[in-house]
């Protein structure tokens, strides 16, 4: 299904879009993969690690709707992970954060139309189930409207879903990255110690948005089952010795995140390591027949990373980081990971 195909990621020179890059250059033959993004230097030093004769490198912002349009010419998938993530600086920003986020995911849908793209597939976050802050409002918008586009396509041969996961181990910005950063000083901040997270690595992000591009029927909002973190572990995992010092919820922040709520539920179905919801009850019915071995979850269930069934333990925090976190932290320095 890739190979021969031409690809267009937004957000390309992003954590996940390095990974995907990679990801789809080791295992199959594309015709184009086209990185799209807004940063000249990143595209720059990207492509002193990837230069295959398939890549095409353009610069471009999602909020650019005509620009949007022409790099979609002739493209077969989209791979939307363009947006801006930051919990903060969307709190501050926000009107730049919805013009990325939501205004950007009205032009990929737009221009995925003009051009009779086949499939769609955008990046969500756990943070947009529920928000409570702008930046998870923004992207639950930016998955409604992807998902609504399936009620527009027309007669197109088209199919729009998404993919919705907690934090990946290592991304840029995230909290991991942060502690590695303060391993060496003698006190380590922590917002609050209750806190949990979900957890997922790049790769098997990667591998959730194949399955979408070669399962999807149109309008599936994918979940993976992954496991959970307690933000103590990840700080005892990475510095045991450090005195770990509270200084309180960021606004905007949840003590816990949740990918499926209660109201959900209802439209979910589980289809073995991951759920897939739909927007109502036929649609559900129509992923029943869809997907092998597809179960109803009980009305009022919920996923969330404090009730996860699976939470990582101080040791498989240490194996996870030392298994997928960049090489810039130089793990095998760090004593407590070794």
């Amino acid at each position: 299904m890739i190979n021969n195909k031409s690809i267009l990621i937004t957000g390309g020179t992003g954590s996940f879009g390095k990974a995907f890059i990679k990801y789809i250059l080791d295992h199959y033959s594309p015709k184009k993969l086209i990185v799209y993004s807004r940063d000249e230097l990143k595209q720059f030093e990207m492509q002193q690690e990837f230069n295959d004769d398939c890549m095409r490198y353009f610069i471009g912002d999602v909020r650019d709707g005509d620009r949007l349009i022409r790099a979609c010419e002739n493209v077969d998938y989209i791979i939307h992970a363009a947006a801006l993530k930051q919990v903060v600086a969307a709190e501050y920003n926000p009107f730049e954060a919805i013009k990325t986020n939501v205004f950007g995911a009205e032009n990929i849908v737009q221009a995925a139309l003009k051009n009779n793209v086949a499939k769609v597939v955008a990046l969500s976050t756990d943070k947009a189930a529920a928000p409570i802050n702008l930046y998870g409002a923004t992207k639950l918008c930016s998955d409604k409207l992807i998902l609504a586009a399936n009620n527009i396509k027309g007669h197109r041969d088209i199919g729009f879903s998404v993919v919705r996961y907690g934090n990946v181990i290592g991304s840029r910005g995230s909290v991991i990255p942060f502690f590695l950063s303060k391993r060496n000083e003698s006190v380590l901040p922590i917002t609050d110690e209750r806190m949990t997270r979900f957890n997922i690595s790049l790769e098997d992000g990667v591998k959730l948005v194949l399955f979408a591009l070669q399962n999807s029927v149109g309008g599936e909002l994918y979940v993976p089952k992954i496991p959970s973190y307690r933000i103590m572990d990840v700080a005892n995992a990475i510095s045991p010795t450090a005195k770990k010092e509270i200084v309180g919820i960021r606004p905007g922040e949840k003590l816990h995140e949740e990918m499926i709520t209660e109201h959900d539920s209802f439209n979910t179905i589980d289809i073995g390591d991951k759920f897939v919801m739909a927007a109502n009850e036929d649609q559900k019915n129509k992923f029943k027949k869809h997907y092998a071995d597809a179960k109803d979850i009980d009305y009022g269930f919920s996923y969330n990373s404090k009730d996860n069934e699976h939470f990582l333990t101080v040791d498989e925090i240490r194996q996870e980081i030392t298994q997928h976190v960049d090489k810039e932290f130089n793990i095998e320095n760090v004593p407590s990971l070794r």
